[in-house]
């Protein structure tokens, strides 16, 4: 321990230093003359906004430019982080009416370069440089239409030092996110300006090889998280409408790319049409998506009955979602969440049974504890996640992980099952979990056997179930203790389990991003006291 504990404080060490050296070289006149070797060349591609309405908001009513005072916009110091990382990715410009003043938009830009023309770690932190060159050249129409020679000398040669910058950076950035954020970006600039082949080769030789890396055989991220799954997807389909809009071949990994991550999609998303709130997921805006999708012809479809870790069987009615993958490596769990064999119910649209969602605000706190298996439907031993965390550099990763020994899924007209077990609590209490959650269409009823088997004896081992229920949803439970009643809109559930004892319990609400609230779930108690339990509990529309 002593000797772990030494190696670790030498291996941060080292990492502090290089990151102080790195920080030295950035700053000095050396990079800055680095980055700035550009070529004069032809701007030649002018790319549409209208491409990236997948990744931003557009908002009904436009900014006219000439209402924003250009004076001292770069000199606000008062300014918090969200809002200076607004306003120096320019994804505002977006917004502006495409009839403001293209002399006042270019002076703004103007006044950002004569301020941050050499590398400072605020304004030209990676995402938001790789934003602002797409922002940039997105709305020439604005930034460069009617421009003098001087200032589009200015501007092409801070659009290419900007890239050069992402060139000699994109390698030493931990987020993959922000790697295909800076890919799109070099890739836009190889194909906006003529000749500029190197940034066009070097953007598309990146993506090749972040696809290798985050990508399953299948072409589910190796993360499992459903969320970045769409994120690649949204900037995937961009890049190619890039290439199709620029008359330039697309190549061939992007398209078997987004044929895989569109699979992946139609699965989690559009066979559903919910959001399946396990491994970093939160409510979206799909439907959105879906309309992008369809005005540029995209289709996708996965019948499969478990992709990616997931198994869903759904009719038009009813959908049954269960986690019965394994967890991801250690580089991949940032999002991961300990939920193995937890399950939710789709009743016609509306969520009957729902995980707790992941929280991405700042407080570490909840963080952690929505990576927790008490925030999801599932089982609990000890008061004990199936899965285990340590934090690294604000981030919680996987520690210990577990195997998914056998699974099984069944889907027939009349009959639904999914099975799968797992050795989360093998280690500590030499326990398994097996779950099976079977589903009879023509009643409307689930019939759920959590079985727990313990090799070791007399551990009286503690076991809580959760179902997990969003906030509008309402509960009542009867006089005898014997059932819960589940209001849902204008739908009924009963829940009962014969055998041990229901209550109703409140808990956090992560399904909105950067944010909670209060709900409340149904948990089973108990203790085991054999070598093999089964704790059957019913789910049945009344």
């Amino acid at each position: 321990m002593i000797l772990r504990n030494f190696l670790n404080f030498i291996i941060q060490f080292l990492e502090n230093l290089n990151q102080q050296f790195r920080k030295i070289y950035l700053n000095s006149n050396f990079y800055d003359k680095k980055i700035s070797k550009i070529h004069n060349e032809e701007f030649v591609y002018k790319p549409s906004p209208h491409l990236l309405s997948s990744l931003i908001n557009y908002q009904t009513s436009k900014i006219n430019v000439d209402n924003i005072s250009t004076e001292n916009l770069w000199d606000n110091e008062n300014i918090n982080n969200n809002n200076f990382k607004r306003l120096n990715n320019f994804y505002w410009f977006f917004t502006l009416d495409l009839k403001s003043s293209k002399k006042n938009t270019q002076k703004i830009i103007s006044d950002w370069i004569e301020k941050n023309y050499k590398y400072n770690s605020n304004s030209w932190e990676f995402d938001l440089t790789s934003k602002r060159i797409i922002a940039w050249l997105s709305n020439h129409s604005l930034t460069i239409e009617q421009a003098d020679k001087n200032y589009l000398e200015i501007f092409n040669g801070m659009i290419q030092k900007q890239t050069n910058h992402l060139i000699g950076e994109i390698n030493h950035s931990k987020n993959t996110n922000d790697k295909i954020i800076g890919c799109a970006a070099i890739i836009l600039v190889g194909l906006s300006y003529k000749d500029e082949k190197k940034y066009l080769s070097y953007g598309l030789s990146l993506l090749k090889k972040i696809c290798n890396s985050e990508f399953d055989n299948y072409g589910f991220t190796k993360s499992r998280s459903i969320k970045q799954l769409i994120f690649y997807l949204k900037y995937f389909i961009l890049i190619r409408e890039w290439f199709k809009e620029a008359l330039v071949e697309v190549p061939d990994f992007i398209n078997e790319t987004i044929f895989y991550l569109g699979q992946g999609y139609a699965f989690t998303w559009q066979n559903i049409k919910s959001d399946i709130l396990m491994n970093g997921n939160n409510i979206s805006n799909n439907l959105e998506f879906d309309h992008y999708l369809k005005r540029f012809t995209y289709k996708f479809k996965n019948e499969n009955k478990e992709f990616g870790g997931y198994a869903i069987l759904h009719d038009k009615k009813i959908a049954l979602v269960m986690d019965v993958g394994e967890p991801p490596s250690i580089n991949s769990s940032n999002e991961y969440q300990s939920g193995s064999l937890s399950f939710e119910i789709i009743s016609d649209g509306k969520k009957l049974i729902s995980n707790c969602g992941y929280y991405t605000g700042n407080n570490e706190k909840l963080k952690e504890l929505s990576k927790s298996t008490a925030t999801h439907n599932t089982l609990i031993l000890d008061d004990n996640s199936s899965c285990k965390f340590k934090k690294i550099n604000k981030n919680f990763l996987l520690k210990d992980g577990l195997k998914v020994l056998k699974k099984n899924i069944v889907f027939e007209k009349n009959y639904w099952k999914i099975s799968a077990s797992h050795d989360g609590y093998n280690k500590k209490y030499s326990a398994i979990h097996e779950r099976d959650i079977e589903y009879y269409p023509e009643q409307f009823k689930f019939v759920g056997t959590d079985k727990v088997t313990i090799k070791k004896t007399n551990l009286n081992l503690k076991f809580d179930i959760r179902f997990h229920l969003e906030p509008n949803v309402k509960l009542m439970k009867t006089q005898d203790n014997k059932a819960v009643f589940i209001e849902l809109e204008d739908e009924g559930w009963k829940f009962t389990c014969n055998n041990f004892n229901i209550d109703i319990d409140n808990g956090l609400y992560f399904g909105n991003k950067n944010s909670y609230s209060q709900n409340q779930n149904i948990f089973i108690s108990g203790i085991i006291n054999n070598n093999s339990e089964n704790i059957v509990w019913q789910l049945n529309k009344i």
